[in-house]
């Protein structure tokens, strides 16, 4: 039973994420065909963050009491409806809304299968985790490897890539049928619902590691899907190098147990922020193929932020229960909501990718005088 709730949630993981390459790739369509302005699609995209921040707290507060399995198929159905919306979109309500339904999609997946992952695994989260959300870089490497070979090389219209959508969703609703769902950890465990409220709103640790979510979230998805616009001055396929990232991310994620044995949760968060910032400077003046090194450095930053953050949550506030997972996830998504308007807004005054690649280096920035203040804190705790 595992192995089949594994699988079948990766793949739910994946239609998630070729939504988010999809998105990368349509934007200029809207922007170029339909007359949208680059302010005016990042509000259309939006929904796909505050939706899934909405999808993702509801979520966190239903899942015990519905159970992870109704949760799924709520997450079936946005996915069904917002991608037939999105096919049919013309104009900015067509596609705020078809992106909205997306959203709430992918925020139920996360709200049912972090807690199902850290359930069937209580042993090894970080791990297990890390190894599901391989499967978000992943199928941002599906989508954008699909969004170049069906719109740049085949010259196939952007409605067909949308369609490629439905291939992982019939499969992840296959997959679930007729499985038997656990009850979360904090319910196995007899954790009361009062204690999993007071470990998320009294605990100053959860509040502390809630606000970094808010910067780490944006520093990978902000960045990643507007990777279209940020570099199409600099890069002639910025498809390309949201595929390179996003490889890089698989494969760091795959090995995460290993590099967990070597550091902390903390230190590789640090790290994460430290290589973050790093990318961001030099690919905000990287030309060329200078541009896949820059990239190369940023996906060893960003690719464990998301899993682990979560991992923070699940072994250090395991109390917070799912509800804790589902707010951290949608404190993040909401946080790219806002930033992805604000560099549409920064772009349409005329600002380059590049100056705006250089703006987003501020928040691993924070995260780096953050995180080194929470080692510091982690480090005083052990010697005493």
């Amino acid at each position: 039973m595992k192995s089949k709730l594994f699988n079948a949630s990766c793949f739910a993981l994946i239609t998630t994420a070729m939504t988010f390459a999809v998105r990368a790739k349509i934007e200029l369509v809207f922007n170029n065909d339909y007359g949208l302005t680059l302010e005016q699609i990042g509000i259309a995209f939006g929904p796909a963050f505050y939706g899934f921040t909405l999808a993702m707290i509801i979520g966190g507060f239903l899942v015990d009491l519905f159970g992870m399995k109704k949760i799924m198929n709520m997450a079936f159905f946005g996915h069904l409806v917002g991608i037939v919306l999105t096919l049919f979109a013309r104009d900015f309500w067509m596609l705020f809304s078809g992106t909205l339904l997306i959203g709430i999609g992918n925020g139920m997946v996360e709200a049912a299968c972090n807690p199902l992952i850290a359930t069937l695994y209580p042993n090894e989260k970080t791990k297990m985790l890390n190894r599901f959300h391989v499967w978000f870089p992943g199928g941002i490497v599906i989508g954008s490897i699909l969004a170049y070979l069906i719109v740049d090389i085949m010259g196939m219209s952007w409605m067909v890539l949308v369609g490629t959508l439905f291939i992982p969703l019939i499969i992840y609703i296959f997959l679930f049928r007729g499985q038997e769902f656990p009850a979360t950890e904090r319910v196995s465990s007899g954790v009361t619902y009062q204690d999993m409220l007071k470990a998320c709103f009294a605990n100053p640790l959860f509040w502390f590691i809630g606000f970094c979510m808010l910067l780490t979230a944006s520093t990978e998805l902000a960045t990643t899907q507007r990777i279209s616009s940020l570099l199409e001055e600099t890069v002639s396929n910025p498809i390309l190098i949201l595929a390179f990232i996003n490889g890089i991310m698989m494969l760091g994620r795959l090995f995460a147990g290993d590099v967990v044995h070597r550091l902390s949760i903390t230190k590789m968060l640090l790290f994460s922020a430290v290589f973050s910032f790093l990318g961001l400077l030099w690919l905000s003046s990287a030309t060329g193929a200078a541009s896949f090194m820059a990239a190369a450095v940023f996906a060893i930053g960003v690719c464990y932020f998301w899993p682990t953050m979560l991992s923070f949550v699940a072994e250090k506030i395991p109390s917070s229960g799912a509800l804790g997972l589902s707010l951290m996830g949608g404190l993040g998504m909401f946080s790219v909501a806002i930033v992805l308007w604000a560099m549409g807004l920064v772009m349409d005054m005329d600002a380059s990718g590049s100056d705006t690649l250089y703006r987003m280096a501020l928040l691993p920035a924070i995260l780096i005088v953050l995180f080194g203040a929470r080692l510091v804190v982690e480090m005083k705790e052990a010697k005493s």
